[in-house]
């Protein structure tokens, strides 16, 4: 069975993102494609390694830790990768229950003065 290989545009088709991206993740090292000429080609290992860039930004992920954290997989093996991972995740889970208490209380704010608003309209 042939393993799956994307060209640059396949590559940016697939995942959804703009050409800049994908030149800026390779960039900063966050993919290394093997290159031909001008061509760059994106193996089983370039894709996988874009799913997870992806799924962290998603979650609010800066990218330098997900550099590094894709890094100490190729550095040294899974187990410390993972552990790396969970102190990742708890960080960010931290982060985005303050955003989220933030944003409840400007909802709430905003909500209030919305209301506050509504009524001297109805007022005049």
């Amino acid at each position: 069975m042939t393993e799956e290989r994307l060209n640059f545009k396949e590559m940016c088709a697939r995942f959804d993102v703009t050409p800049r991206t994908l030149r800026y993740y390779e960039y900063i090292e966050l993919l290394q494609p093997e290159k031909s000429g001008r061509s760059r080609f994106y193996g089983p290992k370039e894709i996988a390694r874009m799913t997870l860039i992806l799924r962290g930004r998603k979650f609010g992920i800066k990218l330098e830790e997900l550099r590094q954290w894709l890094l100490i997989y190729e550095q040294e093996g899974s187990q410390v990768q993972m552990q790396a991972f969970v102190e990742m995740a708890d960080r960010q889970l931290e982060e985005l229950r303050q955003q989220r208490d933030q944003l409840d209380v400007a909802i709430d704010e905003l909500q209030s003065l919305r209301d506050d608003t509504k009524s001297n309209l109805a007022k005049s």
